[in-house]
């Protein structure tokens, strides 16, 4: 399961649900179509699985208990664990992003789940805000601000490593990466970084 897995997951990340097939992920896994059906029933059930683990990871990044936290703190973890998550499993943010491109048909039932712990995250940031924490801004932009910057490194590493002057396949450096967006969001919010 584990070499399906990986496979579903090279292939879904490249060529998203619709351009998937069973035979290319067989093939990618060593097997042959027969061989991974008997693993498994269909495309489908692959995709659902990878598509809800890493919605199900980026949910409990910004764990709720940590409300009455140091914002600074708290902000500057949850972006570097997305960023960890990002540069670690850069395909499996691929295939969220990719299905927000093909319409997020497969995102229906994830939707409400979503809103309510973004609301949770909201409803932190602006606790925050009102003890004069941070500075007056639309908490929900603020977190789409953080996401959309940590996902960048996973789903446009071709486009950061050729500005970076870095050749294919070269790590980038995830603790200036880090430090920059860390430093960016957190002055924004009105916090000193440390």
């Amino acid at each position: 399961m584990a070499a399906i897995r990986a496979a579903a997951i090279a292939e879904f990340s490249l060529h998203g649900l619709k351009g998937t097939s069973t035979q290319a992920i067989a093939e990618r896994a060593g097997l042959t179509k027969p061989q991974l059906h008997y693993y498994i029933a269909g495309k489908e059930e692959l995709y659902e699985e990878l598509l809800t683990s890493v919605l199900n990871d980026w949910k409990v990044v910004f764990p709720v208990e940590e409300a009455g936290s140091d914002p600074g703190a708290v902000l500057a973890g949850y972006i570097r664990q997305k960023l960890d998550h990002a540069f670690d499993h850069p395909e499996i943010s691929r295939i969220f992003t990719r299905e927000v491109l093909d319409g997020g048909h497969n995102l229906e039932r994830y939707w409400p789940n979503a809103r309510a712990w973004t609301q949770k995250k909201v409803d932190i940031i602006q606790g925050w805000t009102a003890a004069g924490l941070l500075r007056p801004m639309d908490a929900r932009l603020l977190l789409m601000h953080i996401w959309a910057m940590t996902q960048h490194y996973a789903d446009f590493a071709l486009q950061a490593r050729a500005l970076l002057g870095q050749a294919d396949g070269e790590p980038l450096d995830r603790e200036a990466i880090a430090r920059e967006v860390i430093a960016f969001v957190l002055h924004g919010c009105g916090i000193r970084s440390a």
